[in-house]
């Protein structure tokens, strides 16, 4: 890391410790001067858990570290961030490129424009030489008192764990057949507030909705970007869930709708995914 005070970064209450380290999300740059960021993560051999391609998903969570944490370093020293909205849009090519090779994902965030009460930052994905795609967060401000750091035990995975068990994450058949991916509770997924990470609640959006537009499980349609709101916070628990529906699917592209609901049986993230063949 250079140019940035450590004792900043571990009180980013958005991504702690725990999450950087299950997914491997790794400080490359920083400086809190120029509010830049840059962070890398694995993406290779992440997979959808119900069609079995390459998860498009999981680059969220790398978005969210990376220019939540640019919009945490424009903050008051009174205040926090969370995130608001985020997006992310991949190029055609993206997915291959991050599936194929063992290189990281790098993202290299910057702030864009003045902070406001709503600060945004914008971030490019490179995949070796190859820029792969680009995100985007929004943060709103909340008040610092109350909020301590605390880096819960991990939770240990053994053997090569699956994008599912990273994400603590497992397929159930709803009504209908329709998609619905249950969202276990685990500490090491929450941020420093106790809800589960913003990131990763996206990228279990992104999940449900690319196979709510692959009924056959082809991945045909392929996730091109993905738009997310966060309602409330996102409390895991025995009946937390990603629940997905096509909201049209074509010969060439398709459009899908997911929304995680939280153990508390609210609405806490909604999310639009639009793919193309």
């Amino acid at each position: 890391m250079t140019g940035v005070d450590e004792r900043e970064v571990q009180h980013d209450i958005e991504t702690p410790a725990s999450i950087q380290i299950r997914f491997g999300i790794e400080f490359l740059a920083a400086s809190l001067a120029d509010a830049t960021v840059v962070m890398s993560m694995p993406m290779s051999g992440l997979h959808n858990p119900f069609t079995g391609a390459p998860a498009v998903g999981p680059l969220a969570i790398l978005v969210d570290a990376a220019a939540g944490v640019v919009n945490h370093y424009r903050r008051c020293t009174d205040q926090w961030t969370v995130s608001s909205e985020l997006s992310l849009d991949v190029s055609p090519d993206g997915i291959e490129a991050m599936d194929d090779i063992a290189t990281p994902v790098v993202a290299s965030a910057r702030a864009v424009g003045s902070v406001g009460t709503t600060p945004l930052s914008i971030c490019t994905l490179t995949c070796g030489d190859t820029v792969i795609g680009t995100g985007a967060v929004r943060s709103v401000f909340v008040p610092a008192d109350g909020v301590t750091a605390k880096r819960p035990p991990q939770t240990l995975l053994r053997g090569a764990p699956t994008l599912a068990d990273l994400m603590a994450v497992q397929i159930h058949t709803g009504e209908n057949g329709s998609i619905v991916l249950n969202q276990h509770a685990d500490p090491d997924l929450n941020n420093d507030i106790g809800i589960v990470h913003g990131g990763m609640a996206a990228a279990g959006l992104e999940l449900a909705a690319s196979a709510a537009i692959n009924p056959d499980h082809s991945a045909g349609l392929q996730t091109a970007s993905l738009r997310v709101n966060f309602v409330r916070p996102f409390f895991a628990g025995n009946t937390s869930r990603y629940v997905g529906a096509p909201l049209r699917v074509g010969r060439s592209s398709g459009i899908g709708d997911a929304q995680a609901i939280g153990d508390d049986g609210k609405v806490a993230l909604t999310g639009r995914v639009t793919a193309y063949r």
